[in-house]
């Protein structure tokens, strides 16, 4: 007899319950592996490794005309995959070792992918290191087409499903009808993945990261997929289908009245205003930051057409992506972080070897000014965006006073050679300095005198604080933001900017975390920046919390010895005054709906 009511739990990618019949996507064979005795062998093998790149290429140009209108922001993924495609470590690698190893052409196509994949293990930044799904989609695409097997997953169904499956592209995703794919489950990807980001603007509700999912659930099997919480039900029972539609409905009433509120100003109850930004690694993100009411971007990522390139991205590209944003938020600011990724992390031609620890190696500001050619590129396009509108300039990684005078040495360098071929620029670019490592915290009046304003990039600061790796499972859980070392570290930058009348910024994921606003409001955090999906429901929070109730939880919570004792206090405290909030508005809390 079939279990019902069985609970998987993956990560939250797209909020949204629904429920429907399974789908399970079979996972691809074993790669075929065989050795080359001959030249004509090795030709061959070379011929129809070639002929499978154009069918590729000829493909994703078709899935590029085809795309849907209203996802016409989304092409350049597709264009993305065709730049991956001609990739020298992926082309160029394939037919080495065809032609040296005698592999025949799919194992070398494998041995070529595990080598790109094995250089973004390494990157520390999971936004960028989740970038391998896009090569992997185009491995997965070149293999189908190399085997004859196919590539493309087809979404058309006699009635409507839910798709469970390995892995799914941001192509594939675009390609999804809400009347033929209710949600779907994947057993790889992240939040921040293009296939989340897609799934977010398609509105169809998402659980990723879900280990063996295409082993645990069965196509026909009914399931319930809650994007909000990050958990799957399958085989429910009428009282949990019962449950399912009640809890539908009222998370349907909460989006609704928590988005009608996105636009509104963030002013707490008792008249003290916060901005509220958006982080984006794309100028699509735009789109999304404006829709749910961001007051401009906190977090430019920029790393992203460094990875995707066979070589490094010129100034005329960087200043085209760089001038797309600042023109769509225009009047509103635009904050663009500088290069934050190691030189051995590049898809590029620069030799540096791999790094045994490379969240404390060369990368960040210190690679940017040990590459100073790299770096003046970048800051050119970004002195010549800043024509177009607001713009801020922010120095990921500072540790020292040097770092940031060195920095601001080379940007008032590319100011004057700028004059000098007299293209316009904003003369008054204000510049920040990201505090993410404890010698910054310990230095920040230092700092202060270089910059114009801070940024504390809690995802790193909390690892580098508490000595934690939050990408190794065994030690995940002790990643605390409310740990009273970050805390204090928090108020202590917070208290130093005030002195010197700088603007100090959150731009780490407990910006966008409901539980934690009220505790960063009493701590005098007055910008935060987030992913735009967060926004309307922390501005819902600012907007229910008074400043002086703020300061007195965060003084509680200060006062606290153990990180338990300030989780148990804070959880309390937000589930008291926020009970409708807490029980979808934070997936951390919200596992507790269904």
């Amino acid at each position: 007899m079939t279990r019902k009511n069985r609970l998987l739990e993956g990560i939250a990618a797209s909020p949204g319950i629904v429920m429907g019949p399974a789908h399970v996507l079979t996972q691809e064979g074993q790669v075929s592996t065989r050795l080359l005795y001959t030249d004509q062998e090795v030709a061959e093998e070379l011929k129809g490794f070639n002929r499978a790149v154009d069918q590729t290429e000829e493909e994703l140009i078709r899935l590029r005309r085809e795309i849907a209108e209203d996802l016409k922001e989304h092409a350049y993924i597709l264009e993305l995959h065709l730049l991956i495609l001609r990739d020298r470590m992926l082309l160029l690698e394939t037919q080495k070792l065809i032609k040296e190893q005698n592999f025949n052409a799919e194992r070398a196509l494998y041995q070529a992918f595990l080598k790109i994949k094995e250089v973004f293990q390494r990157i520390g930044d999971k936004h960028i290191r989740g970038r391998i799904q896009d090569v992997e989609a185009v491995y997965r695409r070149l293999r189908g087409h190399l085997t004859g097997r196919g590539a493309s997953k087809t979404f058309e169904f006699p009635e409507p499903v839910i798709i469970v499956a390995r892995d799914l592209s941001p192509a594939e995703t675009t390609h999804m009808s809400s009347s033929q794919v209710l949600g779907f489950i994947t057993e790889r990807g992240g939040k921040t993945s293009h296939t989340a980001i897609i799934a977010h603007s398609l509105e169809i509700p998402a659980v990723v990261g879900l280990d063996n999912a295409t082993l645990k659930i069965e196509s026909g099997e009914e399931v319930i997929v809650n994007g909000v919480s990050g958990r799957v039900i399958v085989n429910p029972d009428e009282a949990m289908r019962r449950s399912y539609q009640v809890r539908r409905e009222e998370f349907e009433t909460f989006k609704w009245e928590v988005t009608q509120g996105s636009s509104l100003p963030a002013v707490t109850s008792d008249g003290h205003p916060t901005r509220v930004l958006a982080n984006i690694e794309q100028p699509d993100e735009v789109s999304l930051a404006q829709k749910y009411g961001a007051d401009g971007i906190g977090l430019y990522r920029t790393e992203f057409l460094y990875l995707g390139q066979r070589q490094l991205p010129t100034e005329e590209e960087l200043f085209h992506h760089y001038r797309q944003v600042v023109w769509a938020m225009a009047p509103r600011e635009v904050t663009i972080r500088t290069l934050d990724i190691g030189g051995d992390k590049f898809l590029s031609p620069l030799e540096y070897a791999p790094e045994i620890n490379p969240a404390l190696g060369l990368r960040a500001i210190r690679f940017c000014l040990k590459e100073q050619k790299i770096f003046r590129t970048q800051v050119k396009a970004i002195l010549r965006a800043s024509a177009f509108g607001q713009v801020r300039v922010m120095f990921p990684l500072i540790s020292s006073p040097r770092e940031l005078h060195d920095a601001r040495l080379l940007l008032e360098s590319v100011k004057g050679e700028l004059a000098r071929e007299h293209i316009a620029f904003d003369q008054k670019l204000p510049v920040g300095a990201m505090i993410e490592v404890p010698a910054a915290v310990t230095l920040a009046d230092l700092l202060g005198r270089e910059a114009d304003f801070f940024s504390i990039g809690t995802n790193d600061l909390i690892q580098y604080a508490l000595a934690i790796d939050r990408g190794n499972k065994s030690v995940a859980d002790m990643y605390e933001p409310l740990h009273p070392a970050v805390m204090r570290m928090v108020r202590d930058v917070v208290q130093v900017s005030r002195k010197l009348g700088i603007r100090v910024a959150m731009c780490g994921e407990m910006a966008g975390d409901p539980l934690y606003i009220p505790v960063l409001l009493g701590l005098g955090v007055e910008e935060l920046s987030m992913n735009p999906t967060s926004i309307p429901v922390v501005k819902r929070v600012i907007r229910m919390t008074s400043l002086s109730e703020a300061t007195k939880i965060a003084r509680r919570a200060l006062a606290l010895a153990t990180v338990e004792e300030v989780n148990e206090y804070v959880n309390k405290e937000m589930d008291h005054r926020f009970p409708d909030i807490f029980r979808f508005g934070r997936p951390l809390v919200a596992n507790r709906v269904l």
